[in-house]
């Protein structure tokens, strides 16, 4: 289980290599994606506060990357933050996610990314609940629920 420290190291370190990776062009990510999906996604964009239904749907079942399906949180690790984003403790896999610093916008934070195709997916900060600490908050539209998926 990863806790704050693990996730600065990673953010300074490298993330552990991802199962597979998926490159495509601009051109092929603009023909895929919405305008919206694409600006959050691929120019670390972030979308409005509470601008999603995703926020208050604690359905079973699992989210994955809007931009190439690699599976990355499970419901059962959603909760309400209360900050109009989809917040989760964890990731599915240790190495699903990647972690980046960003100095964007006078702040420091760490920037999560999808590890397969390198989706802007939001950030990861220290003030989640238990057991974690942690509190992942992505952009909705940088994910999908994936019917049928399994943890």
């Amino acid at each position: 289980m990863l806790n704050w420290n693990e996730v600065l190291r990673l953010s300074r370190e490298g993330t552990p290599p991802p199962d597979h990776r998926l490159v495509k062009s601009d051109a092929e990510w603009r023909e895929l994606l919405s305008p919206e999906e694409y600006r959050v996604t691929r120019q670390a964009g972030t979308e409005r506060a509470f601008s999603s239904a995703m926020c208050s749907l604690f359905e079973p079942g699992v989210y994955g990357c809007r931009c190439c399906g690699t599976l990355l949180f499970d419901a059962s690790r959603k909760f309400e933050s209360g900050t109009g984003w989809p917040s989760f403790t964890e990731p599915l896999m240790p190495n699903a996610i990647a972690y980046h610093a960003d100095t964007s916008h006078g702040m420091t934070r760490v920037e999560t990314l999808c590890n397969t195709c390198d989706a802007h997916l939001g950030h990861v900060f220290p003030d989640g609940p238990k057991p974690t600490g942690l509190r992942y908050c992505m952009n909705a539209v940088a994910l999908k629920r994936v019917p049928g998926a399994q943890n």
